[in-house]
């Protein structure tokens, strides 16, 4: 076993590291996070633009139920998108590479854009509808694949730091989405495709040093079974005098790809007792993530905020308001996986959103009770966007990558994105349902969801922070009597 030298174990941010990550987050998390974000405010001018459509090229004179029927299909196959993007998102991890990936989901987000800028010219309802999926698709394929890149490229110790850079480029996107889609930008009658569009001048800058990106080492050593490859970009990433750390990770990705099959089937992945524990736990965190409803709070808080004395118009501010607060404090998720442990960061961030929750049911509830309960209830969501992103924001987006070793990775990083994809549509399908039938009692069923991660992560989630995947996997492969302490 090569020994490292005191200097090679300090972590190291090359060049070629930071461009990777910033330019890879910039140009692929944030598109997402942006077509999440920009479809709100201008809503109500695309429905006119569609019913006008309608009535022009098939002289339908569409119903207001129809054309709600018809915005929640624009607005849902987004989501349906996202999860059969990452569905696919294990084959095409393999098939093409984590690099790969990464380039064809900018592909599909650049033809996606160039339908929102075109739809309205070409009047066809049917582009628009085609490039909310093709975005779809590509952000399915992003939310499986780009964490995996990402902390595959990582030093170590960097994991956890790289592995949060997707979740604050989602978030980042949405407040950019929310920014450029306000009416005193693009979010007018005449100027909505421009605010679906934008995201395509980030895509042009970011892609364009793609063609200097490194592909990961880990898949080309241990899923395509290129040593030299692997460690040429290796030497990329680390730097030519970093040899002994290089020795290093080329032996450790020697013995995984001695003790494992190369890649991992999806059957043989959910098959496998030693895989059910770390497939739970993934597929829990990043479907609990949109369960713990932190889309929902952003959905309801425009009436909270009205509810509290503000406009129509200040409510939207407040709103955004809300979500800066989202980005700037997702902005610490990169400092907190370097310095503090998985485990105490999840819990805490968990229990203190399922007390948040809860007050904010409470005084929904009695919100007429006294004159400062709005105030209050402002207070709390600010207070659950807040310690959000101190655990249930960040960790679940790269959690499979330090359970799981790289031959199943790319599966279980794909069922982790699928669930949440689901989960996702389910809160934005259900939602408006039940809180016209349970009122502020619909944040009741958010608050057990971070309650029971809560419990998950305390009973059955081991601790990750600079531990290699080979050292976690036994500490679940017994299921639910894994000691994990």
């Amino acid at each position: 076993m090569t020994v490292i030298s005191a200097e090679d174990k300090k972590p190291r941010w090359g060049k070629l590291l930071t461009l990777v990550g910033y330019a890879a987050t910039f140009g692929s998390a944030v598109p997402v996070g942006y077509c999440i974000g920009v479809i709100n405010s201008p809503a109500s001018y695309v429905k006119a633009w569609c019913a006008q459509s309608l009535l022009e090229r098939y002289d339908a004179n569409i119903t207001p139920s129809g054309l709600d029927l018809l915005w929640a299909s624009i607005v849902s196959i987004f989501l349906v998108g996202g999860a059969v993007g990452s569905l696919g998102g294990a084959w095409a991890a393999n098939k093409f590479g984590r690099k790969g990936c990464f380039l064809i989901s900018g592909f599909l987000f650049a033809i996606g854009a160039i339908m929102f800028f075109f739809c309205r010219m070409a009047n066809s309802v049917e582009m628009l509808i085609l490039g909310r999926l093709l975005v779809g698709l590509a952000s399915g394929l992003t939310t499986a694949a780009l964490p995996m890149y990402l902390t595959e490229i990582a030093p170590l110790a960097w994991v956890g730091t790289l592995g949060v850079f997707c979740a604050v480029g989602v978030t980042g996107g949405v407040v950019v989405g929310q920014v450029f889609s306000l009416r005193d930008v693009f979010g007018t009658a005449e100027l909505w495709h421009y605010a679906m569009s934008f995201y395509i001048v980030i895509i042009c800058i970011c892609y364009l040093p793609s063609y200097m990106f490194p592909e990961s080492p880990k898949y080309l050593y241990i899923v395509k079974g290129d040593r030299e490859g692997a460690r040429r970009e290796l030497t990329r990433l680390r730097g030519a005098d970093a040899v002994d750390m290089i020795n290093h990770e080329i032996e450790e990705m020697e013995i995984e790809a001695n003790a494992k099959v190369q890649t991992r089937s999806f059957g043989s992945v959910l098959k496998d007792p030693a895989l059910l524990l770390p497939l739970i736990i993934v597929c829990c965190f990043q479907g609990g993530q949109q369960l713990s409803g932190i889309n929902a709070i952003f959905y309801y808080s425009v009436s909270i905020f009205e509810k509290a004395g503000l406009s129509t118009t200040d409510a939207e501010w407040a709103n955004l308001g809300a979500g800066c607060l989202n980005l700037a404090t997702s902005f610490l998720g990169p400092v907190l996986m370097a310095r503090v442990n998985r485990r105490p960061l999840m819990m805490f961030s968990s229990s203190i959103c399922a007390a948040f929750l809860f007050a904010i049911a409470f005084v929904l509830y009695y919100i007429e009770a006294a004159s400062w309960f709005p105030i209050v209830c402002i207070v709390c969501i600010m207070g659950y966007i807040f310690f959000y992103q101190f655990g249930l924001g960040p960790i679940p987006y790269f959690i499979g990558t330090e359970l799981f070793e790289v031959a199943p990775r790319s599966v279980a990083m794909s069922m982790g994105s699928l669930s949440s994809w689901a989960c996702n549509f389910i809160i934005g399908m259900a939602f408006p349902s039940l809180q016209n039938a349970w009122g502020a009692f619909v944040f009741l069923p958010f608050s057990v969801t971070c309650a029971l991660l809560f419990v998950l992560t305390k009973f059955y989630v081991p601790e990750t922070r600079g531990r290699d995947p080979s050292e976690v996997a036994p500490l679940v492969s017994k299921g639910f009597k894994s000691k994990v302490k």
